[in-house]
């Protein structure tokens, strides 16, 4: 058994793995499990796995968590994005597979709502995309009518991950989500916090059959198994609440199989100009803490055919060729689908290491144009890389080259696992943050030049 000092015990229900830890009295995350998810089958653009098998794998974890603490300290929840299903609330046998957020099935649903588009991103924040929870749902209930009649009589039920997850946990007592998870379905209003009336007519889901919001954490769920659910939250609000301070003049950048951008809302207040409104968790205090956002789409796709790990840094800037890295589609604030990978000319007399360095370099002036968006609206005095892409060493210098400001990356492999488990035992967020600077290798002046020029072709791009 480990010291009996646990602040709070953690869970990821990540979408290809699934992670637990334990977090110490000074925030710190140790005795780190991890299982594989359960393998996702991919038919045309459906995702879909098995729930039940992911609920029999989260609870041998807690099962191993369970056997390294003295007592029952609370328990902090993470979970993947807009994943949903239905199950029969009398025996609690799913109906649907686990819906992955990869699922594409609601691309019928955004293309017969694309006229309502700007009510949904007024009232949500959000834009309009299969990935969410109310497009793919619209379309399983119009493909099996009978099952609205049972959700509507309350013989079925219909969650996210978590909500299912929870409902089994606690004897089916609690039907319900946080505030995080509700707020990436595109049926809440993302400022009253509750489900709108409005988004439920438009994707004909009836608001009744949806779980109770509550806020993310001091939740005080008690469990079958003895813990006690004190925090919930999606995983990447638990990513932003282990690696960057609120109120403070801080961002995150994190470069994985898509990259984001992310800061907290100054006082609340941005002019979004394009750029997603998240809602990161509600405290305790049912005070709610917003973050803008900006997107990349598919950045691993686009790099992997190439050897990136063989750029260097003193190659960046040596062509005059200008980049887009993002095959399916440019994301936040443009979100142009009509336009993916792109070069300014021709690329096929160049070598595959020199195609991978044009792509590295489009993924950082996306990165820092985003950043400069940021800055220009409240000072920004630090960022922070994050995930897998971001030990390339071309991402770090670029970035790092192109921006007026620290650039860090953060050391901490379980960003979401930490964040979850911070919440869970109300401690500061970022209080626990290991980090390297990013100090410069070259002091060259090429690559911020070239960023600029980057810039005219890229908005010529965009009006053309």
């Amino acid at each position: 058994m480990v010291n009996k000092l646990i602040a709070s015990i953690a869970l990821d229900l990540g979408t290809t793995s699934i992670k637990a830890g334990l977090l110490g009295q000074h925030g710190a995350l140790d005795h780190i499990v991890a299982l594989p998810a359960p393998g996702i089958t991919v038919h045309g653009g459906r995702y879909e796995s098995d729930a039940l098998l992911y609920a029999t794998i989260v609870e041998q974890m807690f099962d191993q968590c369970l056997t390294q603490v003295g007592a029952s300290p609370p328990l902090g929840l993470c979970s993947q994005r807009s994943s949903f299903l239905i199950w029969d609330k009398a025996n609690g046998q799913p109906l649907t597979p686990l819906i992955s957020w990869q699922d594409n099935r609601g691309a019928a649903s955004c293309a017969a709502l694309r006229g309502q588009e700007g009510i949904i991103r007024d009232l949500t924040g959000l834009r309009l995309t299969p990935y969410y929870f109310a497009p793919k749902l619209r379309v399983v209930l119009h493909e099996h009518p009978q099952w609205l009649d049972r959700l509507v009589r309350g013989e079925l039920l219909v969650g996210t991950l978590d909500t299912f997850l929870i409902w089994r946990w606690t004897g089916g007592k609690h039907h319900i989500s946080d505030a995080s998870m509700a707020a990436r379905t595109l049926l809440m209003d993302v400022r009253q916090l509750q489900w709108s009336p409005v988004l439920c007519q438009l994707f004909g889901i009836p608001l009744n059959i949806l779980p109770q919001i509550k806020p993310s954490a001091a939740m005080k769920l008690w469990l079958d198994n003895g813990l006690t659910l004190q925090a919930s939250l999606g995983d990447q609000s638990a990513a932003l609440v282990a690696s960057v301070a609120e109120n403070s003049a801080e961002a995150l950048v994190n470069l994985g199989t898509g990259g984001f951008v992310i800061r907290y809302l100054p006082e609340n207040k941005y002019n979004q100009n394009g750029y997603l409104r998240t809602l990161v968790y509600q405290d305790k205090n049912l005070h709610t803490h917003i973050a803008v956002e900006g997107t990349l789409n598919s950045i691993a796709a686009a790099l992997a055919p190439y050897p990136v790990n063989e750029c260097r840094v003193e190659d960046l800037a040596e062509s005059d060729i200008f980049c887009l890295a993002e095959p399916s589609g440019i994301g936040a604030p443009y979100f142009r689908n009509d336009i993916g990978i792109r070069f300014s000319q021709p690329v096929e007399h160049l070598t595959q290491r020199q195609i991978a360095t044009l792509l590295l370099e489009g993924i950082v002036f996306r990165v820092v144009r985003i950043l400069e968006d940021f800055h220009r609206e409240s000072a920004l005095e630090r960022v922070y890389l994050s995930g897998g892409l971001s030990e390339l060493t071309c991402l770090q210098q670029g970035i790092a080259q192109c921006v007026p400001f620290a650039v860090f990356r953060l050391q901490q492999k379980d960003s979401s696992l930490q964040g979850a488990a911070l919440l869970a035992a109300e401690m500061a967020p970022a209080c626990h943050r290991e980090e390297s600077r990013i100090l410069m290798t070259h002091n060259a002046q090429s690559l911020p030049e070239k960023y600029r020029r980057w810039k005219d072709w890229f908005d010529s791009m965009l009006n053309s």
